[in-house]
């Protein structure tokens, strides 16, 4: 079933199909990709171990992934200028079935890397694995946008978000079990352990390429065919979002790149790197938290329903934490929810307030982090992750609003501006080179700076009146 971009595809031509099965499908696969995206957190210590890095030199890791981002929508981008917006001539679905099937060849590029024991190619590989991912996301977020009303875009992908954010809370300690248990073995080379992980990693992308192949989704194309050029650059508001992109991701993945390293201090209780990775899950899974309350505040709920089952979810999460893991724990993150459950009120169902709000409440967290120690320190630093929560998402929602058939092509320079997720790690580990680790959060501080701005003022700029 074709459908034009600029329709509603609620209802399209009298029809009341719904498409919670192709949402249902797609936000598998927003868990898959967030799952295995967070492995770099593991591989980050792993790596500068194995191969004696420099922080700098362990950051190469985030710069080699997420550098395929800015290639990746680059190129896409160059494609546009040249021949009009490929997906929207294609459809999402093949582009989606072609983003799995270059991570699963980057995935399998781990088992000779490892064999040879060498940095470069293990770069290489996370290079096109990047690649794979940056096909995803140019595809697979303008879907989610276009599978309902505009108004509730955001909503829809943030719940989507939320489930990649529970692939990137359950990541964590999955792949610190196997690449720091299973498979750790002292007789062999430390990088051994990322062999098996990685090859299973690629098999799954395999047989979800399938089951995309398989499945009868909606193929949403353009009504006329796309022009070619940058047409979406012409729109201020989206270039402003792009940067906004950048330093979001920028400042969200330096900040969990070095949380290993960073409870590995002895100001912050000098843990171990397998006890150190189980509390990347506190940070990553602050953003599943955050994401699921998103949806629900920026949707089309009763007012009382919606409140209620906000304050569920971070009540359950306390529950959970406190059977799981322990009241020590649950305590001072319950606060930091509590902390998040008021910000969302606040923010109401205005994503550009949320994204002013968070990102202050953002800089405060990290600022009293770094001029804190012990349990302070910590539990602000794993707190930026719930207040990560809903940037993405309404960034990306507000930056693609109003561009009808261009969305895509605006999704593939938004997409280039994950390059964030590349240089500002680069940047902080050469200054925690420097300066120390702890110091070195003033880098993701400045750049929730200028995301507040946006949040402020960014997102109206160049935009008519009414949106």
């Amino acid at each position: 079933m074709a459908v034009p971009i600029d329709s509603n595809p609620v209802q399209v031509k009298g029809s009341t199909t719904s498409y919670r099965g192709p949402f249902a499908l797609m936000t598998l696969l927003f868990f898959l990709w967030g799952f295995m995206t967070v492995w770099n957190d593991v591989l980050i210590p792993k790596f500068k171990d194995a191969f004696d890095l420099s922080y700098f030199q362990a950051m190469l890791v985030q710069f080699a992934f997420f550098g395929a981002y800015a290639i990746g929508g680059g190129g896409y981008a160059l494609i546009s200028i040249r021949y009009g917006d490929l997906i929207a001539r294609i459809g999402y679905r093949k582009g989606v079935i072609l983003g799995l099937l270059i991570a699963a060849l980057g995935s399998g590029l781990f088992y000779p890397a490892a064999l040879l024991v060498s940095y470069p190619m293990f770069l290489g590989a996370l290079f096109i694995v990047g690649l794979g991912f940056a096909m995803l996301q140019i595809a697979a977020n303008p879907y989610i946008t276009i599978l309902g009303p505009e108004r509730t875009a955001s909503a829809r992908l943030n719940l989507s978000q939320a489930f990649n954010s529970l692939g990137t809370t359950v990541g964590p300690l999955v792949g610190a079990w196997l690449i720091f248990q299973v498979f750790n073995s002292p007789s062999a080379h430390g990088v051994d352990a990322v062999r098996i992980p990685y090859l299973i990693l690629a098999g799954l992308f395999v047989i979800l390429a399938v089951l995309f192949a398989c499945s009868r989704l909606p193929e949403f194309t353009a009504a006329e065919p796309p022009a070619a050029g940058l047409g979406a650059l012409r729109h201020p508001h989206m270039v402003l979002g792009m940067i906004a992109i950048f330093m979001y991701v920028g400042g969200e993945v330096a900040v969990g790149s070095l949380l290993i390293n960073y409870l590995g201090t002895p100001a912050l209780g000098q843990l171990d790197e397998h006890a150190a990775a189980s509390y990347l899950s506190f940070y990553w899974g602050g953003l599943m938290i955050g994401r699921f309350m998103g949806a629900l505040a920026l949707g089309d709920l009763p007012t009382l329903v919606k409140r209620s089952l906000m304050i569920a979810v971070p009540l359950v999460a306390f529950i959970v934490i406190t059977v799981t893991a322990s009241t020590e724990k649950a305590l001072p993150y319950g606060m930091l929810m509590l902390g998040l459950l008021i910000a969302q009120f606040i923010g109401g169902s205005s994503p550009q307030r949320m994204i002013a709000l968070f990102s202050g409440t953002i800089i405060a967290l990290l600022l009293t982090s770094m001029l804190t120690a012990g349990s302070v320190a910590m539990w602000t630093i794993l707190g930026v992750g719930l207040f990560c929560s809903v940037m993405w998402s309404n960034i990306f929602s507000l930056a693609i609003e109003g561009l009808g058939d261009l969305k895509s092509q605006a999704s593939s320079l938004l997409v280039m501006a994950i390059l964030g997720g590349a240089i500002l790690p680069l940047i902080q580990g050469a200054l925690a080179d420097a300066i120390g680790i702890q110091a070195s959060f003033i880098v993701p501080a400045l750049a929730f700076a200028y995301v507040a701005f946006y949040g402020l003022w960014g997102y109206r700029i160049g935009r008519p009146q009414e949106q």
